[in-house]
């Protein structure tokens, strides 16, 4: 279903369009070149999307659209933008702003794609990460489409190496997520250098105030195009929830990814350090794991998405705004690692997967309460129901092992050409063995090496750590005297007002009285009783001070 918002004058009328066909791109009215494109890449039918907005786009009406990732909104944009610009026109005529570098590279690819057999036009990506003198030449040489990050476009405009005074289409992609990241502010000050009767779009998977609040201000009557299903994930996608221990998560990962055999997988995690950890888990179990996230330089990242793309590494850890823009039709299962902070993420998240018609998977881990609390916060946002999984045991993994491994027997008896595995068999029953055990014994390593280790529950961990003697060893309390021989002139320690050095000794008054003194020696009581010795036991602090003035006397009878 599609509801279409016209807004006019700030009074906002809306019509509900039900799909009642698919359109063809064919019946778009769109130009050879880009029909001809849009075969090479293999579309035939229109999206809902794609098939509410470029008419309205082609008609140079401003257009907000509103749809799940994985729809097709670049074409949606792209087609129109590209129709638009017209070969006499040698400058910079159209922008897209992108929240991230990666998203950035994957709709100037695309649109390029689409630009095939428009040789006249030439599409500029500008992202941090990369060589700004390479993006300056690439510029000079002539560009009608800039693809970028806010960041970067401000940066260029302040060296005023671009100029867009004469754009005739601004686009921005995922709005919601750039607004998020902060870059407001950059928007806002990149539209109001262009002209104001350019061509306003506005893309985001949700519509939350502040985009309004642009498109109010930016745009001129803009159509609202809202393509709306019962669930804002896709139903190819099959998902599921385990309750596992934080220290399980890595185990469970390998344990279903055996289970369901699966190739290429995104692990997602709420943190940059978090995903260094996971990544530093997975290789220690096997597995060919990398990262990305935005501590990675741009030559980083686009190595590690070209070596998960070719299949290089299976498993991507990646974190919620590096991962937007990975387009990777193949990826067989969306690991949510942390459970994401934003219910939107989700969406984001599992979008990755079941794309171009293929089905998908989405493993969510939940370890305690607060994760629980965000799960049911993710079902109500996206209106559908989440299932509970049982974490496989290990008898069940070796039961599955067993029918993949019969699959296999099967599969290469059938095929044959086992003479020369027949004779090294031959020749090992010679040594003693019998068929029967060399292949039990070949079963056994096969299975041995392809069971994976199933999480253990979080009472047999407990059960595992090692008991501590909790007994406290008894200390003897007595502290050792510290009272020294005196010398005549220092009277005892029972006479002396001066307090004895043993800690936290107590004593009576010389009355017989039963009330305690603390040893505290900062106490007024003891403040009082040293004063009073120092009265009564005469001139012996007199004379220790007269020996650090440098007094003649030697001795300690000598006074004033």
């Amino acid at each position: 279903m599609v509801w279409v918002k016209q807004y006019c004058n700030k009074k906002t009328t809306m019509k509900e369009v039900k799909e009642v066909k698919k359109l063809k791109f064919n019946e778009l009215a769109l130009s050879p070149e880009m029909e001809r494109a849009i075969v090479d890449m293999g579309f035939i039918d229109a999206s809902p999307i794609q098939a509410q907005t470029i008419p309205h786009l082609l008609e140079r009406k401003d257009v907000i659209g509103q749809a799940q990732t994985g729809t097709g909104k670049t074409a949606a944009f792209g087609i129109p933008l590209l129709e638009l610009i017209q070969p006499e026109d040698k400058f910079v005529s159209s922008l897209v702003m992108c929240p991230t570098r990666e998203l950035a590279q994957q709709v100037a690819m695309e649109l390029k794609k689409l630009a095939k057999y428009k040789k006249h036009i030439s599409i500029i990506a500008v992202y941090g990460g990369s060589s700004m003198s390479e993006q300056i030449q690439g510029i000079r040489r002539g560009a009608n489409v800039i693809v970028g990050t806010p960041g970067r476009i401000m940066d260029h405009l302040e060296r005023k190496t671009l100029a867009f005074d004469k754009v005739k289409m601004a686009v921005l992609d995922e709005a919601d997520t750039m607004l998020d990241m902060g870059f407001r502010e950059d928007i806002e000050s990149i539209l109001k250098k262009m002209a104001p009767e350019r061509q306003t779009v506005l893309f985001s998977a949700t519509m939350p105030k502040p985009i309004l609040d642009i498109a109010h201000k930016f745009q001129k009557s803009p159509v609202h195009v809202k393509v709306t299903t019962e669930n804002l994930t896709n139903v190819s996608i099959e998902q599921i929830y385990f309750e596992v221990s934080s220290t399980s998560r890595a185990k469970l990962v390998t344990t279903l990814m055996d289970v369901h055999s699966l190739k290429l997988t995104l692990l997602f995690c709420n943190t940059k350090r978090r995903v260094d950890e996971v990544v530093a888990s997975m290789r220690s179990m096997g597995h060919k794991a990398d990262a990305i996230h935005g501590d990675l330089s741009q030559n980083q990242r686009n190595s590690v998405l070209s070596s998960f793309k070719s299949g290089r590494i299976n498993i991507l850890v990646a974190s919620d705004v590096a991962a937007r823009g990975i387009d990777v039709s193949n990826v067989d299962a969306v690991f949510n690692y942390d459970i994401p902070m934003d219910a939107e993420y989700y969406v984001h998240r599992i979008g990755r997967t079941g794309r171009a018609g293929k089905t998908g998977k989405a493993f969510s881990f939940v370890t305690g309460r607060n994760d629980m609390f965000k799960l049911r916060d993710i079902e109500r946002y996206a209106k559908m129901k989440i299932a509970k999984g049982n974490v496989p045991t290990e008898k069940e993994v070796l039961e599955l092992s067993n029918v993949k491994l019969l699959a296999q027997l099967k599969t290469i008896v059938a095929a044959g050409h086992l003479e020369k595995f027949e004779t090294m068999v031959a020749d090992y029953c010679k040594e003693g063995f019998t068929a029967e055990q060399l292949a039990a014994v070949l079963l056994k390593l096969t299975l041995k090496g392809n069971a994976p280790s199933t999480p253990e529950p979080r009472q047999e961990q407990r059960s595992e750590r090692p008991s501590y003697n909790r007994e406290r060893p008894s200390f003897n309390r007595e502290r050792p005297s510290y009272n020294r021989e005196r010398s005549n002139d220092r009277p005892s320690n029972g006479g002396s007002s001066r307090p004895s050095y043993a800690p936290r000794e107590r004593f009576t008054s010389n009355s017989g009285g039963e009330q305690r003194r603390s040893d505290n020696r900062f106490s007024k009581e003891r403040s009082e009783s040293t004063t009073t010795a120092n009265t009564t036991s005469g001139d012996r602090s007199n004379v220790r001070f007269r020996k650090r003035k440098g007094s003649d006397s030697s001795s300690d009878g000598q006074g004033e």
